[in-house]
């Protein structure tokens, strides 16, 4: 997949839309979204990025770049090494509306889990539950 945007820039750069400061009595998570769409996108780990999908921040961008590091780690899960489950779960378990809007990444996806070998049963559950929320989109 080819990365279609400027990482150097920001989510709130691209959306151009500046959400400001947190409200004050606001939970870390929420705080860490606020933080995170300030960064440039290519500057953001892999459990950044899981945490932002999680949110639905910025599917446009975070999806895209997400599916770079699956697609790059596939031979490390492969192999029985490390393999980022949570930013995995956090793009499964994405709701059939951002699939249909996002049909290419659907496509992307299912061709990423296909070369998944020794998924833990959970995790085959998270790729069935996947394929039934992208079914019309790819």
């Amino acid at each position: 997949m080819t990365i279609d945007f400027n990482p150097d820039r920001s989510i709130q750069e691209l959306e151009r839309d500046n959400w400001g400061n947190p409200p004050q009595d606001t939970t870390g998570l929420v705080q860490a979204v606020y933080t995170l769409r300030q960064r440039p996108l290519g500057s953001l780990s892999a459990y950044e990025l899981g945490r932002l999908i999680g949110q639905s921040v910025g599917l446009r961008w975070t999806l895209p770049l997400a599916l770079k590091v699956l697609r790059d780690t596939v031979d490390d899960n492969n192999r029985g090494g490390f393999y980022d489950d949570d930013l995995l779960s956090a793009v499964l378990s994405r709701k059939s509306d951002t699939w249909n809007n996002f049909p290419e990444l659907a496509k992307e996806t299912k061709e990423i889990v296909s070369l998944l070998i020794n998924l833990t049963p959970d995790m085959e559950r998270q790729v069935k539950r996947f394929h039934k929320a992208s079914e019309g989109s790819a």
